[in-house]
């Protein structure tokens, strides 16, 4: 890993903007000390708007962070109660005011498909965000964890369940908007100007090698997967005594051929017909394009120029389709 080139450094998981500039200065250097770095990385920072607060963000704009992803999740009041968020929605803008000022370099996090959202108030949330200059959207359907807040709700009768259909409309309508404000669908989720797709995720989902730091952090390196322990109390422990607290897997040809399909699938780079035959085997190969052949005749994906890519309609589906198309 150390020969490697650092492209992209990204702050996230938990609540990293509570580190002081002098924390997040001192693991910067740390890491340009330790690995030879890109002379442009890509150095992000995860906050939400109620992290971002009180002269933080001029803070972090005097640093090497050139891009900062902020959890809005929506500009209606009434939205971030039922998502239990800490922030308002003044809040929100408030943030995005200010972040604009300092920064090119920014994505906001939307959520859809929330049951009390009418299609005429989703469109205001993106307009909302258009009209800040936003750069990078990460926009995903709302998801009800258990024992959440939402789940009581929901459980209770006082909040409605989620409906498909909804999301659906919602997603649709998130594609053509974003389209016509110059994004770019390069991810199911992801919706980014030229010049400012996620460096950092398009480097997973290209199965790039990464290295995570950090309890609960995971690394990667084509093969194998390791993460670390959760518990920061242990993790720190055995830090201090020398041991990296983690453990780890081979990944089977099988396990990368799956991966590769539902990240590949998932992205306007689409699944290589090539790339699977040459490093997965005529086998793989074979039983890709045998599986894919129902959801083509359903055009929901389609082959060109050796690569496998959903279509428009087939978008929404594509974790449902990657599924169907692994080797199991």
């Amino acid at each position: 890993m150390q020969e490697q080139t650092i492209e992209t450094i990204y702050f996230g998981g938990g609540t990293p903007s509570l580190l002081s500039l002098q924390e997040l200065r001192l693991l910067i250097g740390t890491i340009y000390n330790n690995y030879r770095v890109s002379d442009n990385p890509e150095i992000t920072l995860e906050a939400n708007p109620d992290d971002l607060v009180n002269g933080r963000i001029k803070e972090l704009s005097n640093s090497k962070i050139n891009r900062l992803s902020i959890g809005i999740q929506s500009f209606f009041e009434d939205d971030l109660i039922a998502m239990n968020r800490a922030h308002n929605a003044q809040e929100a803008k408030d943030c995005l005011k200010e972040a604009t000022q300092y920064f090119d370099n920014i994505t906001i996090d939307l959520i859809y498909g929330i049951p009390n959202m009418s299609l005429e108030k989703w469109n205001e949330n993106l307009q909302i965000a258009f009209g800040f200059g936003i750069n990078h959207i990460s926009s995903y359907a709302l998801t009800v964890e258990p024992k959440t807040a939402l789940d009581i709700f929901i459980k209770k009768g006082a909040y409605p369940p989620i409906d498909e259909e909804l999301s659906l409309k919602h997603f649709n309508h998130l594609v053509s908007e974003t389209e016509n404000q110059g994004f770019v669908h390069y991810e199911v989720s992801n919706f980014g100007k030229p010049s400012f797709f996620s460096k950092h995720n398009t480097s997973y989902w290209q199965g790039a090698s990464y290295l995570g730091i950090g309890p609960s952090a995971h690394s990667f390196n084509g093969k194998t997967r390791s993460w670390n322990i959760a518990n920061n109390t242990k993790y720190i422990k055995k830090i201090q005594e020398g041991e990296l607290p983690n453990e780890s897997e081979i990944l089977s040809i099988k396990d990368q051929f799956n991966e590769y399909v539902m990240t590949g699938l998932r992205t306007i780079w689409g699944v290589s017909i090539e790339k699977v035959d040459t490093e997965y085997g005529s086998k793989y190969k074979t039983h890709l394009l045998a599986a894919a052949e129902k959801f083509i005749n359903q055009e929901l994906v389609v082959i060109s120029n050796q690569t496998l890519n959903t279509t428009a309609k087939g978008k929404f589906l594509a974790d449902g389709i990657a599924s169907d198309l692994f080797m199991i």
